[in-house]
């Protein structure tokens, strides 16, 4: 490995560059690597160039009339998109948003106001909790408190024990942070069910709720009226340009308009972000269940090429994925895994780990895994090849590191 490469000298003179400029220097190289590589098992939108992305939108006019006036302040092709998903999850009304951190703590704000408390009862690994910046308590006057923090699905009897009593049980439906984690059917019916025993309403966090009809044996309108309310993403299943909704009671969406113009989401015109939403929905929404069936062939796959190669010890998380999106768990740190899933795109075309590698403890490596239309085309033999491939390369990564 070149200097540059570790980071052992910046070209300054000084010796050494910054631990961010070399994960700078890091990222870009996976970014290289997965623009340029002929085989990988997902190409999402976000690694995409202007010119991809802008095609989402060919073939528009066969979704919506395009010769109708352009929309303004939510009139027009975000309406339709927002009659759709109401349609489709089988709710009284929806509401399009910019963002699903705005969705979710107006939803919660509008149902806080109805229950007469500010208090979420979720997931200590919930998105709110981790990736927010403590935007419920700071932003929306809400005050969350944790049903559990261990790595799975809420129990009822952890809703049903909860100290404090609380308005609002959200749950996130799969819990990405957990390895998109889904409970059974009669589980999830059984949380919902404590819930409403607190005399609690239920919202669901179903940014990638799309994904999950296959797990549940159940279409997405049935999965839905489990929850009083439900926010979706447009682009992390669906790879729209952006966007969210809430669908829920009519009542209750009328009131969320009124809080999303108070929080800056009257947006003036936001027909890109809505064609390709209705993009989303009718291309990719009815591949994703191919995409699931066929994460479940790669993880299995892929455990039996880690074992093969030599591997002391490899987890693919949860064994059979619950949607097409699992975690993997190897015993390296993460520079070195990094470095060796980088060599195998620039040297061989093949990125098999195209997502950053994070320590989750000593000695420990941890990414995730996405299964979309290019995996398709990988059968389990590709996977074995590309897992060896990959393995042979953990070696001299270590070396050079």
């Amino acid at each position: 490995m070149s200097d540059d490469e570790t980071g052992r000298n910046d070209g300054g003179g000084t010796g050494r560059v910054t631990e961010e400029e070399r994960r700078r220097r890091l990222r870009a190289r996976r970014t290289a690597a997965h623009r340029g590589a002929r085989r990988v098992l997902a190409r999402p939108a976000f690694v995409a160039s202007l010119r991809e992305r802008l095609a989402v939108l060919d073939g528009a006019g066969e979704l919506y009339d395009l010769d109708e006036p352009a929309d303004m302040y939510g009139n027009g092709v975000v309406a339709a998109l927002e009659e759709r998903v109401a349609a489709l999850l089988g709710k009284e009304a929806a509401a399009f948003f910019p963002t699903g951190t705005m969705a979710q703590q107006v939803a919660l704000r509008c149902w806080a106001g109805r229950t007469g408390s500010p208090v979420v009862a979720l997931h200590g690994l919930a998105h709110p909790e981790v990736h927010e910046r403590d935007a419920f308590s700071q932003v929306s006057g809400l005050r969350p408190v944790r049903v559990t923090s261990a790595p799975r699905q809420p129990t009822a009897e952890e809703v049903r024990d909860l100290e404090e009593p609380f308005g609002t049980l959200m749950l996130e439906l799969p819990l990405r942070d957990a390895g998109y984690l889904l409970p059974a059917w009669e589980e999830l019916t059984g949380v919902v069910a404590a819930a409403r025993e607190r005399d609690a309403v239920v919202h669901f966090d179903g940014a990638r709720l799309w994904e999950t009809t296959t797990h549940f044996g159940r279409p997405l309108d049935e999965i839905a009226e489990l929850a009083d309310s439900v926010y979706v993403s447009f682009y992390k299943s669906l790879d729209g340009f952006g966007g969210a909704a809430l669908a829920g009671p009519r009542a209750l969406v009328e009131e969320a308009r009124s809080w999303r113009h108070r929080y800056g989401g009257m947006v003036f015109q936001q027909f890109p972000a809505a064609l390709a939403a209705l993009a989303g929905l009718e291309r990719e929404l009815p591949r994703l269940p191919s995409y699931v069936a066929h994460a479940r062939v790669v993880a299995e796959a892929l455990r039996e090429g880690l074992a093969a190669a030599g591997v002391p010890w490899a987890r693919v998380h949860p064994e059979v994925p619950h949607t097409h999106e699992f975690q993997v768990w190897l015993p390296y740190d993460a520079d070195t895994v990094t470095e060796a899933a980088i060599r195998q795109g620039e040297e061989t075309g093949t990125l098999l780990f195209t997502r950053p590698w994070d320590s989750p403890g000593p000695g420990l490596a941890l990414t995730e895994v996405q299964v979309g239309a290019a995996g398709l085309e990988w059968s389990a033999d590709d996977v074995r090849a590309a897992a060896a491939e990959f393995t042979a390369r953990l070696g001299t990564a270590a070396e050079g590191s």
